[in-house]
């Protein structure tokens, strides 16, 4: 009997045990619970963090995430209006917002990340195939700058474009979250994360772009050189007329020294003989030294003017 109260009481206990470990649960900040029942849900959802019971063995709590979350599409290749094949890699976040209604249509997050492909790529889809390229890939029209002409940019950058791609975002997050009323989510931000050509035209749309920014290039250095060559001509004409006044300075200077010379040699004649015998004998002896030197043999008559002072020098 002893024994039979002790495995009695052990059995209680072992019954105690497991009710409070299944009875009992823990909700974090984070999470957000929904109770089932042998499958079904039982009440509204319970937000409130904190140590909670529910019937063991009975009841489950079913966790989700109450932070935001990532959905990651996969790169597509899409058309646009224009007819041009791009593959388009986008992004979103998205929260749980109603936990009984997201359990009961979605059940886990994998089955909202599968909806979520079906509803944004969709949406993706549609949006740029219904756009030109051009209000893809930008958000707003482009200003040329003060001076600058069509020919100075790329001849499609000043293309006017009505809806942009900001807007074109918007556009998705909104029909996305419009089909996501019923699943008990909301689609907070969705974004284009790449946007490129697919590789059969990619090369042809670099050939494009580098031949005409070689024709802008070609263009400036036309205009380059002409205007090195206006300089240069401009350059040339200025250097002739500084040496053309230098010229008219330098004769006119040397012209009022010769004019100097010529009248201190009258003044000098016009002194007393003793002074222009001096001034004669002065020039003569300079006249010596630009025409001889210790290699020079001359023949002199004995009425040259310059045996004259030679002649005088022996007496």
């Amino acid at each position: 009997m002893k024994n039979w109260k002790n495995i009695s009481l052990l059995a209680l206990i072992a019954i105690i045990i497991l009710v409070g470990l299944d009875g009992f649960y823990i909700v974090d900040e984070t999470e957000q619970v929904i109770i089932t029942q042998f499958g079904d849900p039982v009440g509204e959802a319970i937000t409130d963090p904190g140590l909670k019971f529910k019937i063991p063995f009975a009841q489950t709590a079913n966790y989700f995430d109450e932070r935001y979350l990532e959905w990651d599409g996969d790169r597509n290749q899409v058309p646009t209006k224009d007819k041009k094949f791009i593959f388009v890699d986008t992004y979103a976040r998205w929260q749980i917002t109603d936990p009984l209604q997201f359990f009961k249509r979605l059940r886990d997050e994998r089955g909202a990340q599968s909806r979520l492909d079906d509803i944004l790529d969709g949406e993706t889809r549609n949006a740029v195939a219904s756009r030109d390229l051009v209000e893809v890939v930008r958000s707003s029209n482009r200003d040329p700058k003060s001076g600058a002409t069509i020919t100075d940019v790329v001849e499609d950058s000043l293309e006017d474009i009505s809806v942009g791609r900001d807007s074109l975002q918007t556009q998705i997050q909104q029909l996305g979250n419009k089909r996501a009323e019923d699943l008990g989510i909301k689609i907070l931000d969705f974004r284009f994360k790449r946007i490129n050509y697919v590789e059969d035209v990619r090369q042809t749309v670099y050939d494009r772009m580098i031949s005409e920014r070689n024709r802008i290039a070609d263009k400036f250095r036309s205009e380059g050189e002409g205007e090195a060559a206006r300089i240069n001509g401009e350059k040339e004409r200025e250097l002739n007329t500084i040496q053309s006044q230098a010229f008219r300075k330098a004769e006119e200077i040397r012209g009022e020294a010769d004019a100097k010379a010529t009248a201190i040699y009258a003044n000098a004649y016009n002194q007393s003989s003793s002074a222009r015998k001096l001034y004669e004998f002065t020039r003569t002896m300079e006249s010596y030294g630009k025409v001889f030197d210790n290699q020079t043999s001359i023949i002199l008559s004995t009425e040259s003017d310059f045996y004259k002072f030679l002649q005088d020098f022996e007496n």
